[in-house]
């Protein structure tokens, strides 16, 4: 009895423990994790400020370098040329808000003054050592009486044979470049080689120096890789900061920023509450559960009974549906193939309507090729080797004419596997012109086509089965002409619907009865048993330009029958699909 009480009492506890541990456990990461996002908003914090307190010194370095060699400070040998110099640097300082300007000699004697007193000396002062050698001086430090804070720019003053002959320094009041960010951020201050605080935008923190004064630091710590300090002493700063720090080598200080991290704690502490929270809450839904499990013991294995019947009727049901799926799959693929063998039949079908032209175009160059050699071995036993080049050149060219229209023949009647991809969209329109060309000749139809440059016009597609489109609504064209005189095919590209590229194949005949049906399967206007086609040209054509994603249409105009096949541009959506 004392073992099954305690058994019941333990495992609550552990769970207990555990939930603890866990909890601690979440606090520390939340919290280090906070620290992160703290400490990198803190450090563009202090980028911003060093970058402000740069900037607006930057204004004093640019003013002494571009004063340094005016023309009134050329030679003050004279004290009238001093007091005209003097004059100069007090009207630069009213203008600028520098605290003075005041140029000084090669001995550091100060020659002319806007605000000091001239005949003092700046030979010991760093930044005019450092300006003498002939680089720009700069320096800061505090002003007696008065302590104000000041920062220096010394740019030199070159002499005609490149010598320094002085150096005119700006004197800049560090208040005046702290009132435009005093209190805007965090605390943040800039210290010397000393470690002293120089500029700050908490007044609490000038001339403090870590170990000094109040501030005090009382513990530095490391969390997560971040220095963490512990202060007191100042009503107005953070008792538990994150310390970054920055090197501005430019100005010669180092920026440093003081941010809280209570909201840190406290998020972590909220992460670690709701993680405890959830875990109590599943510790006694899970505690209640087993107290009902006798309970649902006999319920279960009734529920279990009727769960391996309703299985069983489910496993005979899915068996089925497999049995279902895997004939349709079966059949999808024989429409599949069954659509590529109808592709292919309107293709030879093509080819059998274009046959005679086609065999008049290659015994054409054969009949040209054979009245040639024979030309040209007169020619050469003549001696005459000009003309016989000549004829040689024309039956090269006849050679080059047949073989170009046996490939693009070759082209169009292979069945094409290739995926959907870049095609020259004139290309296509070119070969589908001269593998109907022969056709047409003899059909006394006219063409009207204006050749564009290739390269220009790509579109996403098939090209051979492109062609092939293109070949089915030009012979259409022909047959809807054949009981009229006049034959005329107009072929043009154009924008479409949805900037997509359209190209109109238009003709002056009768125009389409039923334009609705004209893309309908075994649907056509030629007699019954008629051997000129079944009626599928323009349905292969439909079903072709769907699956490029493009659209086609048949309408009647003023003077005929006009289809429009528009086609998506390469580089648009369904390209990078493809290309994926």
């Amino acid at each position: 009895m004392k073992t099954q009480k305690l058994l019941r009492w333990s495992l609550p506890a552990g769970f207990l423990l555990a939930v603890a541990a866990l909890s601690l456990a979440v606090w520390s990461y939340g919290y280090r994790q906070a620290l992160d996002a703290l400490a990198e908003r803190s450090a563009a914090d202090l980028a911003l400020a060093s970058d402000r307190v740069s900037s607006q010194l930057q204004v004093y370095q640019e003013l002494a370098v571009l004063s340094s060699d005016h023309p009134a400070l050329a030679d003050l040998s004279s004290a009238a040329a001093q007091e005209t110099a003097a004059a100069l640097l007090r009207a630069v300082a009213d203008k600028t808000a520098a605290l003075d300007v005041f140029f000084a000699g090669a001995d550091g004697a100060v020659l002319a003054a806007a605000e000091g007193v001239p005949g003092a000396s700046v030979a010991n002062e760093d930044y005019f050592r450092r300006a003498k050698q002939g680089a720009l001086g700069t320096g800061h430090g505090v002003l007696q009486p008065g302590g104000t804070r000041v920062y220096f720019y010394a740019a030199p003053a070159f002499a005609a044979n490149g010598k320094v002959r002085g150096a005119l320094v700006v004197v800049a009041d560090v208040a005046d470049v702290e009132q435009t960010w005093r209190g805007s951020l965090p605390a943040v201050f800039f210290t010397g080689a000393s470690g002293e605080v120089f500029i700050a935008n908490r007044s609490e923190l000038l001339f403090w120096r870590q170990g000094e004064g109040s501030p005090e630091v009382m513990r530095r710590e490391i969390h997560g890789g971040h220095e963490i300090w512990t202060l007191q002493g100042s009503p107005y700063l953070p008792q538990r900061a994150l310390h970054l720090a920055v090197e501005l080598p430019v100005i010669g200080l180092t920026g440093e920023i003081l941010v809280d991290v209570a909201p840190a704690r406290a998020i972590a502490g909220l992460q670690a509450a709701a993680l405890a929270a959830v875990c109590l809450a599943f510790g006694a839904i899970l505690f209640f559960v087993m107290e009902r499990r006798r309970t649902l013991a006999e319920a279960n294995a009734v529920l279990e009974s009727r769960v391996a019947a309703r299985t069983e009727a489910l496993s005979a049901a899915n068996l089925q549906l497999r049995r279902e799926v895997r004939e349709r799959e079966e059949a999808e693929a024989a429409l599949k193939r069954a659509q590529q063998e109808l592709v292919q039949a309107g293709k030879l079908s093509a080819l059998g309507q274009m046959s005679a032209g086609i065999s008049h175009e290659l015994n054409q160059p054969l009949m040209a090729i054979q009245q040639y050699a024979e030309n040209g071995s007169a020619f050469l036993e003549r001696g005459k080797a000009e003309r016989t080049g000549e004829n040689l050149g024309r039956i090269a060219d006849m050679a080059a004419r047949m073989a170009r229209i046996i490939k693009n023949l070759r082209a169009f009647a292979r069945n094409e596997s290739e995926p959907v991809g870049r095609v020259d969209l004139v290309k296509v329109l070119e070969d589908a012109v001269e593998l109907t060309e022969a056709r047409l000749r003899e059909c006394s139809v006219r063409l009207d086509w204006a050749p564009q440059p290739r390269g220009e016009l790509f579109v996403r597609g098939g090209e051979v089965r492109l062609t092939q489109v293109f070949v089915n609504l030009i012979n259409n064209a022909a047959d809807a002409m054949l009981d009229q005189d006049d034959r005329l095919i107009r072929i043009g590209i154009g924008i479409g619907r949805g900037a997509r590229l359209a190209v109109e194949v238009r003709d002056i005949g009768p125009g389409l009865k039923e334009p609705e049906k004209v893309f309908d399967p075994f649907y056509s206007t030629k007699a019954v048993g008629s051997s000129e086609g079944m009626g599928l040209g323009l349905s292969i054509s439909y079903g072709l330009v769907q699956s490029f994603g493009g659209n086609i249409r048949g309408a009647n105009t003023a003077d005929g029958a006009e289809f429009t096949v528009e086609l998506e541009p390469w580089g648009t959506a369904g390209e990078r699909e493809d290309a994926a």
